[in-house]
C-alpha cells in the first residue's frame, strides 16, 4: 500500500473509530481578553488536556492499536524529548507492551520523569553529537522492537488528524464557517493530520504553522517549496517542536494544503503561556504555546477574523513555569 494511501481522511477516521473511548475530546476556550490583544476571534483548542498533556497520546494509540499481535508483544520504541515519549508510553501500557523512549538528555525533567512514571525504559543521547534516528534504528534491531516515529509515520499522522475532525465538528457547533487554524509545528505529524481532517471537513479553514526563531524549517520550506533544515538542533525553550526538518511525509501535505507559517520568539512563547494561564486557566508549555503566540503577537499577518488556535501542550516544568507567571506579566 502506498504512503498516499495511508494518509488520507479515511485512515484518520479509520483511527478517530481506534480511539473512541479512549481519547478525550479536548474543548475549545475562548477569552474576550485574548481577543482585544489580538483584534481577532481567538478560539483554543485545548490539547493540552489530553492524556499526557499532549495531543501525542492521539498518535501514539493509533499505531499501538494497528500493530499485531506479535508486534506489540516484542515492544515498541520511540523517539522524542518527551510529549511523543509519554503519548506512546501511555497508550503501550494500555496495551501491555513494553516500551523503550530515547530521549535528550537536555530533555524537561518532568517529561523524562513522568515517562519512566508510565512503565518505559528511557535511554538518553546528546542531542548535539548523536544520531537519534541511527541510535534507534540500532536499538530497534537489536531488540526487535517497532518503531514509532514522532511524525512521518502515516498511522501517527492519522491519529493526529483526528484533532482535526473534533475541531471540524466543534466549530460548526460555534457557527465558525472560515478560519485560519495555526498549530505548533515540530516535524509536522499534526499539521498534516489536520490539514487533511480540514480539507474534507472544514474546506474554508486554512491551516498555519507556528515555529521558533531559528528553528522555524517548515515556515522556511514552505515558503522555498523544498525541505529546508535546521541549522542548530538545541538553543530555544521550545523543546516539544523542535526537529531538524519536515518530515518526507508530512512536507507534502503541508506543501499542498497549508498556508504560510509563523515564526515567534521564546519571549513571545513566555508571555503567551502567563495569558493562557491568567486569562483561560490553562497551563501550556513553551512548544505548546507557539502559536498563541503567533496570534496574539502576529496578528496583522492574519486577514481571518476568526483564528483557531492549538494549543499542543502543557508539560511544563515548574521552575519554567514560575519565570513566565513572575517575569511576563
Amino acid at each position: 500500500m502506498c504512503i498516499r494511501d495511508r494518509t488520507n481522511i479515511k485512515a484518520i477516521r479509520s483511527a478517530a473509530s481506534r480511539l473512541k473511548g479512549y481519547v478525550r475530546e479536548t474543548p475549545i476556550l475562548t477569552s474576550p481578553f485574548l481577543d482585544e490583544i489580538a483584534g481577532k476571534n481567538i478560539y483554543v483548542k485545548a490539547e493540552s488536556l489530553q492524556h499526557t498533556g499532549s495531543f501525542k497520546f492521539r498518535g501514539g494509540w493509533s499505531a499501538i492499536s494497528e500493530m499485531s499481535e506479535k508486534k506489540r508483544k516484542n515492544g515498541v520504541l520511540a523517539i522524542s524529548s518527551g510529549n511523543h515519549a509519554q503519548g506512546v508510553a501511555n497508550a503501550a501500557r494500555a496495551f501491555n507492551t513494553k516500551s523503550v523512549i530515547i530521549m535528550p538528555e537536555d530533555a524537561p525533567s518532568l517529561k523524562i520523569a513522568n515517562t519512566r512514571k508510565l512503565g518505559a525504559e528511557v535511554i538518553l543521547y546528546d542531542r548535539l553529537n548523536q544520531n537519534r534516528e541511527e541510535l534507534g534504528a540500532q536499538i530497534a534491531k537489536d531488540r526487535e522492537l517497532t518503531l514509532i516515529k514522532p511524525y512521518d509515520e502515516p498511522l501517527v499522522i492519522a491519529g493526529q488528524g483526528t484533532c482535526g475532525l473534533e475541531l471540524a465538528k466543534q466549530c460548526k457547533g460555534l457557527h465558525i464557517s472560515k478560519a485560519d487554524v495555526i498549530v505548533c509545528c515540530g516535524g509536522g505529524g499534526l499539521t498534516a493530520g489536520i490539514a487533511l481532517a480540514l480539507e474534507q471537513e472544514a474546506p474554508e479553514f486554512t491551516v498555519r504553522t507556528a515555529e521558533p526563531e531559528q528553528f522555524n524549517d517548515v515556515a522556511k520550506s514552505l515558503e522555498a517549496g523544498k525541505i529546508c533544515r535546521n541549522h542548530s538542533m538545541s538553543g530555544s525553550i521550545c523543546d516539544a517542536i523542535l526537529t531538524p526538518e519536515p518530515g518526507e511525509i508530512t512536507f507534502p501535505i503541508m506543501k499542498k494544503l497549508c498556508g504560510k507559517g509563523f515564526t515567534v520568539s521564546d519571549e513571545e512563547c513566555m508571555r503567551a503561556i502567563y495569558l493562557a494561564f491568567i486569562r483561560l486557566k490553562l497551563v501550556l508549555e513553551p512548544g505548546g504555546a507557539a502559536a498563541l503566540a503567533a496570534a496574539l503577537f502576529h496578528s496583522n499577518k492574519i486577514d481571518c477574523e476568526n483564528v483557531i488556535i492549538v494549543a499542543t501542550g502543557g508539560n511544563i516544568d515548574k521552575e519554567t513555569f514560575t519565570k513566565a507567571l513572575t517575569n511576563y506579566n
